[in-house]
């Protein structure tokens, strides 16, 4: 008889493909959504190292503002599904009335947050000029947060159906209505006025607007979910309104200190200059691109060492952690090959690499393209990290090293490292690499400890996979 608590020999391989196989697909919806913002990255380079600093400082702050507000309707599905089990339908279309409500309250306030930036901007130093133009981008883009947070309440609503809907169609085809308009309104084709920066912002809003009209549309001609929909079945409920707070509160909270970590970094190295910035903002979008393959794998990772877990599999869960950190470093190494052998046709993607108003930020960039070598190394191991905690249900242990590790470490680091030191915008992202090294360190040292426990006291628990 075998062993519950053994992992199977050779099983290196099988979980290796088994790990692959569920990671695939989120990876290609993962690369489908970044790509929205990797068009608009790359439109940006068209019109040069100005605009590209301005316009990639707004995205980052609205970013900001969009994960958090994302956060607070996440909880949203876990409420319905718990509804939707009882059996109770009218709570079920509170929670969608009060995921709407938060979306909106949210999406309302955190608008006026962003159209009362310039001052704090120019506060802390950032170039007057790109300040001016990012604000600009950002008068035009608000109004998208109302209609992209929309999108998330149905969606996290829809999720706890189990009906997630066609969200990989829907980004795709909002891939092409990204690529599309912005050819048309930046660039000015088809009789219409070349807009340059403000037609990458104006894209933004209409494709944020156009995406949540499609997903509603698909909402309100599905068979079983438009009986949710039903004005004369809505109601507003005070105590739905307070779950959803309740529970998406501490999750916003995550989401905004892990985003906060790196919009502070952007607002760091504006300091140092438009070159800067412009090189941070592609730099981040390459390091972003590749951090989806970790995210796909360590949810992957995560959903298989649950199921471990439960079965009291503790050894083939440290494997399947060891796995998933292994191939999320390969993956890493692989797209190292051509940051160090091909880094003017790497940058070449996101900016013109020829052009004389350009060479500065383009050899920052390409000297930025070696330090995310190991970057993103850490990067897809502390994200990984997370993932394979959660598997074994611990939730809360990532959160306080991942803030112990970004605040407490990347941040003076990158601080003292960039700024104090004459190592510039360099300084910064070896800061950053430190922060993500330490986080990554102390989440992996963490799963081993648990596991080793785990497997010493043979307790057969269920662990609660954050899924």
């Amino acid at each position: 008889m075998v062993s519950l608590n053994t992992a199977q020999p050779g099983a290196w391989r099988a979980d290796s493909r088994a790990l692959l196989l569920l990671a695939l697909p989120l990876i290609l919806t993962n690369l489908a959504y970044v790509a929205l913002t990797t068009i608009d990255i790359v439109v940006l380079g068209t019109l040069g190292a100005k605009e590209l600093a301005a316009g990639g400082l707004a995205i980052a702050l609205f970013n900001q503002l969009r994960t958090t507000g994302t956060g607070l309707v996440t909880g949203v599905s876990n409420l319905v599904a718990q509804a939707n089990a009882q059996g109770d339908e009218a709570q079920v279309r509170a929670l969608l009335v009060a995921g709407l409500f938060w979306a909106t309250v949210s999406g309302l306030v955190f608008m006026a947050l962003l159209l009362g930036l310039r001052q704090p901007l120019t506060w802390l130093g950032q170039d007057a000029s790109v300040v001016a133009n990012a604000m600009d981008f950002l008068l035009i883009i608000a109004p998208g947060l109302l209609p992209c947070l929309w999108f998330q309440a149905l969606r996290h609503f829809t999720v706890g159906l189990k009906f997630p809907g066609p969200l990989l169609a829907i980004t795709l085809v909002s891939i092409f209505l990204t690529a599309a308009l912005n050819y048309v309104l930046v660039f000015g084709k088809f009789s219409v006025p070349a807009y340059g920066l403000a037609g990458v912002a104006i894209t933004s809003a209409v494709v944020f607007l156009l995406s949540f009209l499609m997903f509603l549309a698909v909402v309100l001609t599905h068979r079983r979910l438009a009986g949710y929909f039903t004005l004369a079945h809505l109601r507003f409920s005070p105590a739905a309104i307070k779950a959803v707070w309740k529970l998406g509160l501490p999750i916003a909270g995550t989401y905004a200190s892990e985003a906060g970590f790196f919009s502070v970094l952007t607002l760091l190295i504006g300091t140092l200059g438009m070159e800067a910035l412009a090189a941070q903002t592609v730099l981040n979008q390459i390091i972003y691109i590749v951090f989806m393959f970790s995210a796909g794998i360590s949810h992957a990772a995560s959903i298989h060492i649950s199921e471990a877990c439960g079965t009291g599999q503790y050894r083939r869960a440290r494997q399947l952690g060891r796995v998933g950190l292994g191939l999320g470093v390969l993956v890493m190494l692989l797209f190292a090959i051509p940051y160090a052998l091909l880094p003017e046709q790497v940058i070449g993607l996101f900016i013109s690499t020829e052009h004389a108003n350009n060479l500065d930020a383009v050899r920052l960039m390409t000297t930025g393209l070696l330090i995310a070598i190991v970057l993103q190394v850490f990067d897809a191991s502390q994200n990984i990290g997370n993932g394979i905690l959660r598997g074994i249900g611990d939730t809360a242990g990532p959160l306080r090293i991942s803030l112990f590790g970004y605040w407490l470490v990347g941040l003076p680091a990158a601080w003292l490292l960039g700024i104090v030191s004459p190592y510039g915008i360099f300084g910064v992202w070896a800061g950053l690499a430190l922060g993500l090294a330490a986080t990554a360190l102390l989440l992996i040292v963490s799963f081993e400890r648990q596991l080793k426990t785990l497997e010493r006291t043979g307790a057969i628990e269920v662990c609660n996979a954050s899924i």
